[in-house]
């Protein structure tokens, strides 16, 4: 992220959108489970409002630093949030460990629709059968252009999302855009 996303990110505004519009909207009617993955945690508002939900939770983020600030929000690795470094699209986690995997607004930072793709084959291989994966994504606007100057910008195409992640295996998969998307999808329970 460039520095004024990364500055916005960390705002009470940001945090406050998260808490009251963006989180409610993605999770209606998800049934987390009791061990959830989130994908691409960043600065840790999600993650923050994500321990309310899941009794356990691991939060898997690529960049080193955003890592090492959210291990000393939760400094005990025994406890109900583990924080892993690891990229998405190759994720350093067991097959079908966990019942729920998440990703809030992160995936236009994946470098390419392939490798895009290549996180949502991961985030099937680690759910448990009967898991769900779900999450959302902004949309092209202005506003999200300027955010996005001189930083990785692949916008999710919520017209081909659904074929994406049937292709990774998901089945029930349900679209929804507004100002942005939301999505789900399950790993077969048999």
């Amino acid at each position: 992220m460039n520095r004024f996303h990364r500055r916005y990110c960390a705002s009470p505004t940001w945090a406050r959108r998260v808490e009251r519009e963006l989180l409610p909207w993605a999770l209606r009617d998800v049934p987390l489970g009791d061990d959830v993955l989130e994908i691409g945690p960043g600065l840790g508002v999600t993650t923050r409002l994500l321990t309310r939900q899941a009794p356990r939770l691991t939060a898997l983020e690529v960049d080193e630093r955003l890592a090492a600030g959210l291990r000393r929000q939760y400094p005990d690795p025994a406890g109900p949030v583990a924080i892993v470094t690891g990229d998405g699209a190759s994720m350093p986690l067991p097959d079908g460990r966990f019942s729920a995997a998440v990703c809030f607004t992160m995936l236009h930072h994946v470098p390419s629709a392939a490798q895009q793709d290549r996180l949502f084959a991961e985030a099937y291989r680690v759910l448990r059968p009967g898991g769900v994966f779900a999450g959302s994504d902004s949309q092209l606007s202005l506003r999200f252009r300027l955010y996005h100057l001189f930083d990785t910008m692949v916008v999710v195409d919520p017209a081909t999302l659904p074929a994406r992640l049937a292709a990774a295996g998901f089945t029930d998969v349900d679209v929804t855009v507004r100002t942005a998307l939301r999505f789900c999808g399950h790993k077969p329970a048999a």
